[in-house]
This record gives structure tokens, C-alpha cells and sequence, in this order.
């Protein structure tokens, strides 16, 4: 799968850094030992847990499809499946252009319209994440004062919150005046871009507020919102197996929070599968709730394997099944098809 060279060099450094954190005072020695001890049979409970937010992901995207084209959950699984694999494998996000490749080649869903709703689906999730922490804002700032993480957590906070309310002032006005919307969009792209690519932009710009129009409803954009928050609320079921897999104890409140803060700290970009971003979080967060550094990291590996390896196997047999391998050029697929796209609108 091509890639930039960049987008791999900038993960492997982001990446060997934030490795570098995790495994900071550790005895390897205990690790291990924690790690042969762990009762699997929890950690396939949450495991189970972590399914059920995948069929429920399904759902939510089907809904914020269906403005588009009404499209069976099973296709829709197996796709979204496949794109965590790719996450989980390739660099630069190459799992949400899988999803809009695999969208237009097996049901003729408009890149841009499916792009629309991936960005939505993110939207929905930084702001659930946002508040588990928000939430839980109090706990995080009874940890140790010495942690050196707590300040870089409460900026990524605040950064995160503007950022996610910005993007979601522009999707309100995108969904409320439409309209209005594709008037401004069209009077700047007649002043900034040459006169050859204004009306296949414009195409493009008209397609991925057709993605959004979902949200015109208050009653499904309530729903998608409700499902979001059961999503992360549930995908916590896994931090909680593997919690009692190890022998450790949390109340839910907590675990939320961990929950919440390792998938805001994911917003740095690193190697795939949040290599050593998610592993630093973790462990820093269990830290902070009284865990010696080496039970930390065996919790952080154990719930690393549980989060990665299921998904991303079943991705890929997904993945093969729909005739892709690891030379497959994903990014000149999804240009290719938004040619078509913008044939097709003229």
C-alpha cells in the first residue's frame, strides 16, 4: 500500500519517543510474570465487549448513511472492519480511505458523500471522548502533582475542545443553511481556484453536504450522539475485563476517564495502531492511579493485544476476501473513483 515516506518517518518518530515513556522504571522481570498469571477468560469477556462497540459503530454509520443510500449492516461490518485493520496496520489513517473505497466500489456511494460521513462519525466520538474527561476533569487533577503528564493532558484538553467546537460550528452551519453554505463555498472557490477545477470542487463541496444531511434531523442526530456515548461507555468493558484479567481493581469512573484520556492523547499522530501514544497514556494514567510502573505496562500490553489483534485479523480476512493486498494503491483507487464521481455530477 503506498504510502508517503513522510507520513511513515514522522509515526516511527512520534512513535520511538512515546516508547520510550512507557517503558521508563520498569522490571521486565514483573511484567511478565503478570502477564503469564492474567485470567484469560476476562479478558475474552472484554474482548466480547469490544464486538458489541463494533455492531453498534455499524449501526451508527448506517444511519449517517442513509440520507445517501440505505445499505445492509453486514456490508457495512465487514467494511468497517477491514478499515480498522487498515488503521491498525498501514500509516496516515489508510483504514477511513479503505472505507470510502470499498463504499464506492461495492455499493456506489460518492467518495465525498462517504467521506462526509466518516468526519461526522468523528466528530460524534471527540466529543463523547471529550466528555469522559470533561466529566472526570476533578479525578484527573487529584493525581500526583509530580506527574508530568497531567499538564500535557489538560492542554490537550483545552486544544481538543476548541478544535472539536470549531469543526462542529462549521458542520451546524453546513447542516442548518445549507444553502447559505454552498453560496459561500462556491463564492470562494470562484475567487481562489482556477476557473478549470471550480465546477468538479464545487461537485464535490455539493456532495459532502448531501453526507451531512442526516444531521438536519434533531431526533437522528440525538440518536447518533446516544449511540456514540453507549459506544466508548461499552468499549470500556475491555479496559474493565482486562483490569480483572490482571487482578486489579478500578471503579468505572476511572476507567472511563482512562478511556477518555488515552483516545485524546491518540490524537497525536504516531505509527499505526497509536504505537507508544497509547502505550504512554495508559500507563500513565494507571500510574496516576497508584499502579507501580511495571503493573502499569502489564496492564498496557495485555489490553494492547486486546484491543488489536481480534479486529485487525478480522479486518483482514475482510480485507483479502475483497481482493486487496498490501501493494494495493488505495489513495490512486479513491482519486480515480472521484473522477468518476465528478463525471458523473456534470
Amino acid at each position: 500500500m503506498k504510502i508517503k515516506r513522510w507520513h511513515i518517518w514522522l509515526g516511527v518518530a512520534v512513535s520511538a519517543v512515546f516508547l520510550w515513556l512507557a517503558f521508563q522504571k520498569v522490571d521486565f522481570g514483573l511484567v511478565w510474570e503478570q502477564l503469564k498469571s492474567a485470567n484469560l477468560a476476562y479478558v475474552a469477556l472484554g474482548i466480547f465487549f469490544y464486538f458489541i462497540t463494533l455492531i453498534l459503530r455499524t449501526w451508527r454509520w448506517q444511519l449517517l448513511l442513509l440520507p445517501i443510500k440505505k445499505l445492509p449492516l453486514k456490508g457495512l461490518f465487514s467494511i468497517l472492519s477491514a478499515g480498522y485493520m487498515a488503521n491498525n496496520i498501514f500509516p496516515a489513517r489508510a483504514g477511513d480511505v479503505l472505507r470510502t473505497v470499498l463504499l464506492r466500489k461495492n455499493d456506489e456511494v460518492p467518495i465525498s458523500g462517504s467521506l462526509a460521513t466518516i468526519i461526522v462519525e468523528k466528530l460524534f466520538d471527540g466529543i463523547s471522548i471529550l466528555m469522559l474527561v470533561f466529566l472526570n476533569l476533578k479525578q484527573l487533577t487529584q493525581f500526583a502533582s509530580n506527574n508530568s503528564w497531567i499538564a500535557f493532558i489538560e492542554k490537550s484538553a483545552f486544544w481538543a475542545g476548541l478544535a472539536f467546537v470549531l469543526i462542529l460550528l462549521v458542520f451546524l452551519g453546513m447542516v442548518i443553511m445549507p444553502e447559505k453554505a454552498e453560496q459561500l463555498s462556491g463564492f470562494l472557490v470562484d475567487r481562489l481556484l482556477p476557473e478549470k477545477i471550480r465546477k468538479p470542487v464545487k461537485g464535490i463541496i455539493s456532495k459532502f453536504t448531501d453526507g451531512l444531511r442526516i444531521l438536519r434531523s434533531p431526533l437522528q442526530s440525538l440518536l447518533v450522539m446516544v449511540i456514540s456515548i453507549v459506544i466508548w461507555v461499552v468499549e470500556a468493558g475491555l479496559y474493565w475485563g482486562v483490569l480483572k484479567a490482571m487482578g486489579f481493581e478500578l471503579n468505572f469512573q476511572s476507567i472511563l476517564l482512562i478511556v477518555g484520556i488515552v483516545n485524546l492523547v491518540l490524537l497525536v499522530p504516531a505509527a499505526p495502531g497509536g504505537l507508544g501514544t497509547f502505550d504512554a497514556a495508559t500507563k500513565a494514567m494507571m500510574e496516576g492511579f497508584g499502579f507501580n510502573p511495571s503493573d502499569a505496562l502489564s496492564y498496557t500490553l495485555m489490553l494492547r493485544v486486546a484491543l488489536w489483534l481480534p479486529v485487525t485479523l478480522l479486518g483482514a480476512f475482510f480485507f483479502v476476501k475483497e481482493g486487496f493486498s498490501l501493494s494495493s494503491d488505495l489513495k490512486s483507487m479513491q482519486e480515480e473513483y472521484k473522477e468518476e464521481d465528478t463525471r458523473q455530477h456534470e
